[in-house]
Protein backbone atom coordinates (compact mmCIF):
# COMPACT_ATOMS: atom_id res chain seq x y z
CA UNK A 1 0.00 0.00 0.00
CA UNK A 2 1.06 4.16 -0.60
CA UNK A 3 -0.75 6.46 0.58
CA UNK A 4 -0.26 10.07 -0.11
CA UNK A 5 -0.51 13.05 2.41
CA UNK A 6 -2.27 16.67 1.41
CA UNK A 7 -2.71 19.66 3.91
CA UNK A 8 -6.00 21.28 4.17
CA UNK A 9 -7.73 24.12 5.93
CA UNK A 10 -10.69 23.80 7.82
CA UNK A 11 -12.41 26.78 9.15
CA UNK A 12 -15.54 27.50 11.15
CA UNK A 13 -17.57 29.72 13.85
CA UNK A 14 -18.45 27.08 16.16
CA UNK A 15 -15.22 25.47 17.20
CA UNK A 16 -11.78 23.73 16.38
CA UNK A 17 -13.72 20.30 15.79
CA UNK A 18 -16.29 21.76 13.66
CA UNK A 19 -13.47 23.16 11.74
CA UNK A 20 -11.73 19.42 11.52
CA UNK A 21 -14.81 17.76 10.36
CA UNK A 22 -15.75 20.73 7.85
CA UNK A 23 -11.91 20.10 6.37
CA UNK A 24 -12.70 16.35 5.94
CA UNK A 25 -15.86 16.43 4.35
CA UNK A 26 -14.99 18.84 1.79
CA UNK A 27 -11.87 16.92 1.01
CA UNK A 28 -14.31 13.54 0.78
CA UNK A 29 -16.06 15.16 -1.99
CA UNK A 30 -12.69 15.02 -4.16
CA UNK A 31 -10.70 12.85 -2.52
CA UNK A 32 -11.25 8.86 -2.52
CA UNK A 33 -10.18 6.23 -0.22
CA UNK A 34 -9.42 8.97 2.86
CA UNK A 35 -7.76 6.42 6.24
CA UNK A 36 -6.66 9.16 8.49
CA UNK A 37 -5.79 12.92 9.41
CA UNK A 38 -3.77 14.75 11.43
CA UNK A 39 -4.36 18.37 13.04
CA UNK A 40 -0.78 20.23 12.89
CA UNK A 41 -1.62 23.40 13.73
CA UNK A 42 -4.89 25.45 15.12
CA UNK A 43 -5.25 28.95 15.53
CA UNK A 44 -8.24 31.62 15.44
CA UNK A 45 -8.82 35.02 13.91
CA UNK A 46 -9.93 37.29 16.75
CA UNK A 47 -12.36 41.03 15.90
CA UNK A 48 -12.98 43.50 18.58
CA UNK A 49 -11.50 41.20 21.56
CA UNK A 50 -13.57 38.01 20.37
CA UNK A 51 -13.09 35.04 18.30
CA UNK A 52 -14.33 34.81 15.70
CA UNK A 53 -13.05 32.45 13.64
CA UNK A 54 -11.37 28.75 14.46
CA UNK A 55 -9.10 27.49 11.73
CA UNK A 56 -6.77 24.19 11.75
CA UNK A 57 -4.24 23.19 9.56
CA UNK A 58 -4.83 19.17 8.69
CA UNK A 59 -2.74 16.62 7.09
CA UNK A 60 -5.29 14.08 5.22
CA UNK A 61 -3.58 10.67 4.60
CA UNK A 62 -5.19 8.54 1.60
CA UNK A 63 -4.52 5.56 -0.39
CA UNK A 64 -3.09 5.66 -4.08
CA UNK A 65 -4.75 3.58 -6.42
CA UNK A 66 -3.58 1.14 -8.56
Amino acid sequence: MVQKVIEIVGMSEQGFSRAADNAIQVAAQTVRNISSARVEEMDCRVENGRIKEYRVLMRIFFEVER
